[in-house]
């Protein structure tokens, strides 16, 4: 009862201090290109975005699209809200080229083929968050570095870990992009269930102390490559699809999924539970770390996302669940996957002084 109570504290905090570090500005600010080049000014030093006086004159016919448009969809009646982030005068089509990053055209193949471990659950809590539970490190950032696929292993591997053991460790993002590259490409994108084979084939995954991330693509350091702190035993995908199966799995261990997060909705998305209209053309991957529902009755995924907490409700977005799509909101049910862990890890030794 205290680690929840205490969670529920840091992250009202947390939130709180979201909501007074954002972006206002009102009709005044758009009623000339004068008044827009000055909120424009104030973005970038709010956000801290560097741009030259050449970039921001080319970039201001984009942002003054992005604020108009985060400016419409406000004064609509939904139950999310979007802000002018940190991608401000960004395109989409530029957007969803750096922050995205999953590659689609690899087939994907679980690794115990045709089995889904949750199939016969009866019965799940009505709502489950994984943080409260000590299973989720903090928000990473990817940077401009199409390797989301990365970070959504990361959420698996790290999720079932400390599951099995009730130790939390967070794990190397870079390592996954700078050694698993037979199929996956580093910041071109990247699959998790080929990944996920990779950790299960080096016997292990180091820790992201020992090999940091730096959001561009290196040569792979073998040495680090072989400090194994965590394994795992293969992984499982869900049955495509199905968000009830989806259901059963996230209410026993988090899991990495596939969505479509292109739209300037998700750009820009805020707070509140997105509704927001999305296809399903895969190309970002994120973990379900819980579900819940809202006061007005809308039940939602909670997912973790890769793009610093300084987006979204602390580096999260609630994304609707139950629609009557099959494939879910924006893809999400589509291609769902998890790693199995029953073997212990590594016996670390004690590095000499």
């Amino acid at each position: 009862m205290r680690n929840a109570f205490l969670f529920v504290v840091v992250f009202a905090l947390a939130l709180f201090m979201s909501a007074s570090a954002s972006f206002p500005f009102n009709e005044v600010d758009l009623a000339s290109d004068e008044n827009l080049w000055a909120l424009y000014e104030r973005w970038q030093s709010h956000h801290g975005v560097p741009r030259s006086p050449d970039e921001k004159r080319m970039r201001f016919d984009v942002f003054k699209v992005n604020t108009n448009y985060v400016f419409e969809s406000n004064k609509n009646t939904k139950p999310y809200k979007l802000s002018l982030n940190k991608f401000g005068d960004m395109t989409k089509e530029e957007f969803r080229r750096t922050y995205t990053g999953l590659r689609m055209n690899t087939r994907r193949r679980s690794s115990v083929d045709g089995s889904f471990m949750y199939e016969n659950v009866t019965a799940v809590p009505p709502a489950m968050d994984w943080r409260q539970k000590g299973a989720v490190t903090g928000v990473k950032n990817q940077g401009k570095c199409g390797s989301c696929w990365a970070f959504s292993t990361i959420v698996g591997v790290e999720g079932i870990n400390q599951i099995r053991t009730k130790k939390l460790i967070s794990l190397s993002e870079q390592e996954l992009v700078d050694c698993d590259t037979a199929t996956n490409k580093g910041c071109d994108g990247g699959l998790m269930d080929v990944a996920y084979d990779f950790i299960q084939r080096n016997g292990g995954i180091t820790t992201e102390e020992n090999y940091p991330y730096v959001a561009q693509q290196r040569d792979c350091n073998v040495a680090k490559k072989k400090s194994n702190v965590v394994v795992i035993d293969g992984h499982e995908d869900v049955p495509s699809n199905n968000e009830q199966a989806l259901l059963k799995a996230v209410a026993n261990q988090p899991i990495s999924v596939s969505i479509e997060a292109a739209g300037q909705d998700f750009q820009f998305y805020s707070e509140g539970v997105f509704t927001g209209t999305c296809g399903i053309e895969l190309d970002h991957g994120v973990g379900i770390v819980g579900y819940g529902t809202a006061d007005d009755g809308t039940k939602y995924w909670i997912v973790k996302n890769s793009w610093g907490a300084d987006w979204g409700e602390q580096g999260y977005i609630r994304m609707q669940r139950d629609v009557s799509a099959s494939e879910g909101l924006c893809g999400i049910a589509m291609e769902a996957s998890y790693p199995i862990k029953t073997s212990p890890n590594p016996v670390q030794r004690k590095l000499r002084i």
